[in-house]
Parts: C-alpha cells; structure tokens; sequence
C-alpha cells in the first residue's frame, strides 16, 4: 500500500516512521493520502508545459488554475505548468485562506487580484497580477463576494 503524507514538518518523522515499520510506503504519487487536519500542500508537481519537466511548484507561486477539458494548467506570473489531477483535489489541498474557487473550472490566489469589475449579471471579471482575466461565475458570486467582504 502506498500513502502520501500531507502533515506538518513537527509530526512528519514520528508519523513516517510509524507507517514504514508497518509495511506501509510513501509516495508523492499515492492516491491515498494522510492529512493532518489544518495542513495544507506547499508545493504542487507539476510539468513544464514547454519543456515537460517535472517540477515542484510552491503554491505562493500559484496565480491560478484553470481546467480545460481534462487538462488542468497552473498559472504563474513566471509561465504555464501542466498537473494531472482533477481541480476538485487540488482544491481541497490547498489553503481555504489563500485560494478561492470562483467557477466550476477556475480556483484562483486571493493575493493575485488586482482589479475586479462587476457586471450587470451577478458576476465578477477579476484582472490578476499576471494580466489574465477570469470570471467569477453566477454559483460562485455570493461565495466571493463573502470572502472579500463586499
């Protein structure tokens, strides 16, 4: 059996030392995964969508992510990553203080915002530190609009 660890640096060692005495391997890539409540992911993998390297992406770094029929793309101010997990797991990964999901294929960074326009539609278009624009679609505008405090 594989497991991924998602714990905090103070219980990683005692926790991994735990599940190897007991046959248990740990994997990066394990779709089981061990999460310790409160602690959220601080880096994503993810493959150079130019080159198709493998890198490991730390999520301050992430702008946004967007889904595009199965293909989920990261967006940095740096350039454009490729993942091959679903927007709904990577959503629950990361900080809920940090990131916000605003459509059914969009989550984006709370700090990349930099203008938001509203329309006359109950959405929102949000301008992001990276020059993207993205829509806060109508099931997502009362939840944004929550988090902001608008």
């Amino acid at each position: 059996m594989k497991i991924r660890l998602m714990v905090s640096a103070a219980h990683e060692q005692e926790i991994r030392s735990q599940l190897l005495a007991h046959g248990i391997e740990i994997d990066d890539e394990a779709d089981l995964v061990l999460r310790e409540r409160g602690c959220f992911i601080r880096h994503l993998a993810v493959r150079d969508s130019v080159t198709n390297e493998r890198v490991f992406l730390p999520v301050d770094e992430i702008v946004s992510i967007e889904t595009f029929g199965h293909v989920v793309e990261v967006f940095t101010n740096d350039g454009c990553y490729r993942l091959s997990d679903r927007l709904y797991k990577i959503a629950n990964e990361l900080d809920p203080q940090d990131f916000l999901r605003i459509s059914n294929s969009v989550i984006i960074a709370r700090s990349a915002i930099r203008r938001v326009h509203p329309t006359l539609s109950r959405k929102f278009i949000l301008m992001l530190c990276n020059g993207r624009t993205v829509d806060v679609t109508r099931s997502y505008y009362d939840s944004f609009k929550d988090f902001f405090g608008i």
